[in-house]
């Protein structure tokens, strides 16, 4: 039985075994962004202060370590050939699989971290944040730098991708399957789960990334060695190569001269803060707009979709990317939430139904924009590896670069969006007992980023109501900065 499946593991897919590293991340990462919050704030007593000094000091090195680590990995890649170019070779890929197999257990380590009390919470907290986000970033961008490594096709991309979202979708299930083990007052079953989930994130990591450099070795080099796609953009061949080593100042000076990359960060800039903005927000508006009207079962189930849907849905989006083309896919999502924000805008807050259906359709379209936009990257990648006449494409750091760029909207949104709030409800979140008619707020549910805390939350919602139409027009506004960009 242990041969018979070994054997099915020898002989799976590539882009199974490569879509199955995003299920190791997010399986972690998931239950990472739902009870970190509040397992600092509840369980270890963070006081407010030592919290804000971890989110500022992590905000600054989470902007920072993408381009620096990125970078660090690919700054031997940025050297000039005259004589043409070459696509990633198999070295390239055995470089970044090794970095997958060291960081992906790292990466599991760090995760474990949060969930056992080893120092004062505020010291605590803002080591596991920068550990854990260390990690995450390296997984994340030699993982994101294989896909236009791996494939030069946008067809075989697309394929990369459409796995990379199926197994997201499973790993969301780690989130159901917590609900059962979270308890603040026994933390034990819940270390358990973690470990579990740890354990397995470990095996998957070794076992795929040892997969895939066993696959690469054995087929891979041939295949690269016969396929040379982007050589043909090059007519000039001189006999004897002239190689230039190209600094990080002339390299950003090579980017501020790409057009399309600068187009693209603007536009990904506003569609990671929107992004972020209905991850954050998308607990309050169920809460502060439909509070009276839905019932809690309905609305956890709303919840609970968010979190699965936008991978699901992104599957169909995949498929329509193989049929028009993603840029096509992607002008048309920001057309229909354009739509959606002006249909909701001029139905007014009476229309539950339609309401519930906007915020749902809101957040699963968002989501599925951001997640498209990495092919776009690879072909910035492409471009840049062209324009530029590198012998090795720059995969990683590009990522990193962009990531540079569009980081201040994760850190903006929540910062704008709490402010709004507060301007139109007159209360703040920070305050532990905002309404002086509740004599107990209840606990809610922590949002993507750390800026609102989960008990917070729900007490906010309890403040006047007030129509949807400052939502829809934030929204809006968001989507039509998009439009404009793109």
């Amino acid at each position: 039985m242990g041969l018979r499946l070994l054997a099915c593991l020898f002989h799976l897919p590539t882009a199974v075994i490569y879509g199955s590293l995003s299920l190791f991340v997010s399986i972690l990462h998931n239950v990472f962004l739902l009870y970190y919050v509040d397992t600092f704030v509840s369980v270890y007593k963070i006081d407010k202060l030592s919290f804000w000094i971890g989110e500022t000091v992590f905000l600054i090195w989470n902007s920072l370590n993408d381009p620096l680590f990125g970078w660090l990995s690919d700054r031997v890649f940025l050297s000039t050939q005259q004589a043409g170019a070459e696509i990633s070779s198999p070295e390239v890929v055995l470089k970044r699989l090794r970095a997958l197999s060291h960081n992906g257990p790292l990466f599991a380590i760090s995760f474990l971290s949060f969930w056992v009390s080893w120092a004062h919470p505020g010291l605590q907290f803002l080591l596991c944040l920068c550990m854990y986000d260390s990690f995450l970033t390296m997984v994340d961008l030699h993982h994101n730098a294989l896909l236009a490594d791996l494939a030069v096709s946008a067809k075989d991309r697309t394929s990369l991708n459409f796995y990379c979202s199926l197994f997201s979708a499973i790993g969301s299930l780690s989130v159901f399957m917590s609900y059962a083990v979270w308890n603040k007052e026994d933390f034990f079953s819940f270390r358990i789960f973690c470990v579990l989930l740890a354990l397995c994130s470990i095996v998957g990591f070794t076992l795929s990334t040892q997969l895939l450099r066993q696959r690469f070795q054995a087929d891979g080099k041939a295949k690269w060695d016969q396929e040379s796609t982007l050589k043909e953009l090059y007519i000039e061949k001189l006999s004897v190569p002239q190689e230039k080593r190209i600094t990080l100042a002339e390299y950003l000076q090579q980017l501020s001269r790409h057009r399309n990359f600068l187009w693209f960060v603007c536009v990904n800039l506003v569609q990671v803060f929107h992004c972020h903005f209905n991850s954050n927000f998308f607990p309050l508006f169920l809460e502060h707009l439909l509070s009276d009207q839905i019932s809690v079962s309905t609305g956890s189930f709303l919840l609970g979709v968010s979190y699965i849907a936008p991978h699901l849905n992104n599957l169909y989006f995949l498929s329509l990317c193989r049929r028009y083309g993603v840029y096509a896919v992607v002008r048309g999502l920001f057309f229909l939430k354009l739509a959606l924000s002006v249909v909701m805008f001029l139905a007014g807050p009476d229309q539950v139904y339609l309401l519930c259906i906007f915020i749902a359709s809101n957040r699963v379209f968002t989501e599925g924009t951001c997640k498209l936009l990495n092919l776009v990257v690879t072909d910035l990648v492409d471009e840049d590896l062209v324009l530029n006449r590198r012998k090795q494409a720059a995969s990683a750091l590009l990522f990193g670069m962009v990531a540079l760029v569009t980081k201040p909207g994760q850190t903006f949104a929540p910062l704008i969006g709490t402010w709004l709030l507060c301007e139109y409800t007159g209360y703040d979140i920070f305050q532990r007992n905002p309404l002086n008619n509740v004599s107990q707020v209840p606990s809610g549910v922590s949002a993507h980023q750390p800026a609102i805390l989960p008990q917070d939350m729900a007490a906010f919602c309890l403040g006047p109501r007030h129509s949807c139409h400052e939502a829809a027009v934030v929204l809006t506004g968001s989507i039509i900065s998009n439009l404009c960009n793109f």
